[in-house]
């Protein structure tokens, strides 16, 4: 990794010059701030963290992804309250990758559009449980009155196909399971060995936030509390439990304050303690999982992975830490199979969407501030971290590098969709099939602590795919036991299926 002398910067090249934590975790929810006080919060900090209070009135945009609260512009909220009320407002709306807002204000910084901005993020969805838990009403600042966001970036892409809906198939547990199997299958694992891996991959996740002092469960987890189902750890969609899942029950707020490195030395903040954000690939191409010719590797993923590397002018060997997004473990599998990582680089500084917490729409930003504390860390090497973010079933992927150590090139940053949407044409998907086909993958879904039906994604002879659903007893716990990825099945014209002979 090369690096340009810190006294040679461009002025606008941007930095993160602070990043602001906020957790709250009470159980009495009268007394639990709402989320965007939340936010308030974390954004203070963050310039304590710069090292300058005045950073805040000089803040030129706000940027919020929507979370699970109602606010019609959080930003003009947190704008009024850290005093900045004239800084323009963002609202990133459900489907806009939470790795765009910090790309968008370093394109700005960088074509000397903006000088200063700040992206924050928060829920208080702990609150919210312990609400209907208590029976004691919470309310959040009322916003009705207030004028829409300055800029309102928004995205209308599907979440799944028609068909997958149609067969029962819309929650992500069940998506990522059904990746889950591909990928288990792709690496020639027996079912238990299988679940063994992934239960000592969250343990040594659960190890990294109980060390991560904004991680909402500081607790390490042996192997077997988090592979086996219990009555406080069910099984969600086989093989996940309740333990593999992100957790969003949780109040937290994130800040990160990015400037020009010529406000920043204007304002006096300690060059020692800047990251630099190095560069950002986007893709924007959304498939649905069905129609994915491969269900464990996505395209963009690789591209991205790839290209953030190549404008950052780091290479695969200088990551020294990552934060891969990690809703469900095949998730963070599969970019650390895209990208790949190098030998010994953890997949995560957080401890995971698991452990640390996952808010809802904004723990890939958590990611981001944690990664600048941890490069913070070494002041004598250069050192690099990835970032990545994926929005829906992996319908979007984006990779950012950060750096303790500037780019002789400077902030660069590219959207690759059309070079993803290339390379990756959707499969066709027939509703009406029936006779043979191949599973590609597949679940087991629970209710109620027992298994209630199977659901597949196959290959049909023809080239097609189908989705089918099964009820079948014996079929459930076969499939359980046996690996059935790569299996034939019959398929019935409803959408049954059945394992034929070997």
């Amino acid at each position: 990794m090369t690096a340009a002398a810190p006294d040679v910067l461009a002025l606008e090249t941007p930095v993160i010059v602070g990043v602001g934590f906020r957790q709250e975790k009470r159980d009495d929810p009268r007394t639990s701030a709402e989320p965007c006080a939340l936010m308030v919060e974390a954004a203070r900090r963050a310039a304590a963290d710069a090292g300058s209070e005045a950073i805040l009135a000089a803040v030129e945009s706000i940027a919020v992804p929507q979370g699970m609260w109602e606010y019609r512009d959080p930003a003009r909220l947190i704008a009024a309250a850290l005093g900045c009320p004239g800084a323009t407002t963002i609202l990133a709306g459900l489907g806009v990758l939470q790795l765009q807002l910090v790309s968008d204000l370093c394109d700005a910084i960088a074509a000397g559009e903006r000088e200063v901005g700040i992206i924050v993020a928060g829920e208080a969805k702990y609150r919210s449980l312990r609400s209907t838990i208590t029976g004691e009403p919470v309310r959040d600042t009322p916003t009705d009155l207030l004028p829409p966001p300055d800029v309102h970036q928004t995205s209308r892409d599907m979440w799944c196909s028609d068909l997958e809906s149609r067969r029962g198939l819309t929650s992500p547990v069940e998506f990522f399971a059904i990746i889950e199997s591909a990928l288990r299958h792709s690496r020639g694992l027996d079912i238990d060995r299988h679940r063994d891996e992934l239960a000592a991959l969250y343990g040594r996740f659960s190890a990294v936030a109980a060390a991560n002092p904004h991680a909402w469960k500081r607790r390490a987890l042996p192997a077997a509390a988090i592979r086996d189902a219990a009555p406080r750890n069910p099984m969600l969609a086989f093989p996940y439990t309740k333990a593999h899942a992100s957790q969003w029950n949780v109040n937290q707020a994130v800040a990160i304050i990015v400037c020009s490195a010529g406000r920043a030395r204007a304002l006096g903040l300690d060059p020692r303690r800047w990251i630099f954000p190095r560069a950002a690939a986007l893709s924007k191409h959304v498939v649905p999982l069905a129609q994915r010719r491969r269900l464990e590797s996505h395209r963009g993923s690789v591209v991205t992975g790839e290209r953030s590397l190549a404008l950052a002018d780091v290479r695969r060997a200088d990551i020294a830490a990552a934060e891969l997004y990690s809703c469900f473990p095949a998730a963070i599998q599969s970019f650390a199979l895209d990208v790949p990582l190098p030998d010994g680089c953890p997949w995560t500084v957080t401890g995971s969407m698991a452990f640390a917490g996952g808010p809802f729409n904004s723990a890939s930003l958590e990611g981001v501030a944690r990664m600048v504390e941890v490069l913070r860390g070494d002041t004598v090497r250069a050192r690099a971290g990835l970032v990545s973010n994926l929005s829906g079933i992996f319908g979007k992927q984006a990779c950012l590098v950060l750096a303790n150590a500037p780019s002789p090139y400077g902030w660069r940053s590219q959207d690759v969709t059309a070079e993803v949407a290339a390379a990756e044409p959707p499969l066709p998907l027939r509703d009406d099939y029936a006779g043979p086909a191949t599973i590609v993958g597949y679940t087991v879904v629970f209710t109620g602590g027992a298994p209630s039906h199977a659901i597949a994604i196959c290959d049909l002879p023809d080239g097609a795919r189908t989705v089918v659903r099964s009820s079948a007893p014996a079929l459930l716990d076969a499939l359980m036991h046996t690996e059935a990825v790569g299996r034939r099945v019959a398929v019935t014209a409803e959408g049954d299926f059945a394992l034929a002979a070997h």
